[in-house]
């Protein structure tokens, strides 16, 4: 079974193109557009949310089947589509990243599971070994992690902001940051919601910068 590396990759700006008109290439163009790729779609027909993404300008279309040359010049390419043939001749064309839905053995990376909360991406993977597996445990991830986490991540980026600013001691400032990242603050979150765990750091936030803690 394939070992494989671990990695965020940042796709803004980056010509993708997705090889698929059905329900999967419209989940894989979201994902891709989310993450700011130019994408391209190729297919002869599109998905009533790829006609929709189309017409406000969102992805190019390429109203046609696939054809040798199409992603030469693409960062990221994903094969979906119901053809085993078109799917395993995009996998030898393309020239760098390539995914094949449902066949990992064709592709050099795969997409894991993911939960998004704001600014923090949970990724869960098995490598291939199964797919069931890794959905599972995002669900529960999901569950455990709520959403109430993601807009806590980016209460944390603003307030990691203030404290380099206005906590000057690095001990007492790092302390600070690994105390609003503890299970205590992460009890409240999921026992009491947001507002409670707003409160608490902010008020921690407040002693320390009078010296107070």
């Amino acid at each position: 079974m394939t070992t494989y590396y671990p990695a965020f990759i940042n796709l803004i700006g980056k010509k993708c193109v997705v090889v698929g008109g059905g329900k999967i290439a419209e989940r894989k163009v979201l994902s891709l557009l989310n993450a700011g790729a130019n994408v391209t779609v190729i297919s002869p027909d599109l998905s009533s949310a790829l006609e929709r993404y189309k017409n406000r300008g969102k992805i190019k279309h390429i109203k046609r089947g696939y054809k040798k040359g199409d992603i030469k010049n693409a960062f990221l390419v994903i094969a979906a589509t119901s053809d085993e043939a078109i799917n395993s001749m995009v996998s030898k064309d393309a020239p760098f990243l390539v995914n094949v839905v449902d066949r990992p053995e064709l592709a050099n990376f795969i997409v894991p599971s993911v939960v998004n909360r704001g600014p923090m991406t949970i990724a869960v993977s098995t490598s291939g070994a199964s797919p069931a597996m890794a959905k599972a445990v995002r669900k529960e991830l999901e569950v455990f992690y709520n959403k109430d986490f993601g807009q806590y991540m980016s209460f944390l980026k603003q307030l990691r902001e203030r404290a380099i600013k206005e906590i000057p001691n690095k001990k007492e400032r790092e302390r600070f940051l690994k105390d609003v990242a503890s299970r205590e603050v992460f009890n409240i979150l999921r026992e009491k919601g947001i507002i409670a765990a707003k409160k608490r750091v902010v008020e921690k936030f407040r002693l320390l910068k009078k010296g107070l803690c």
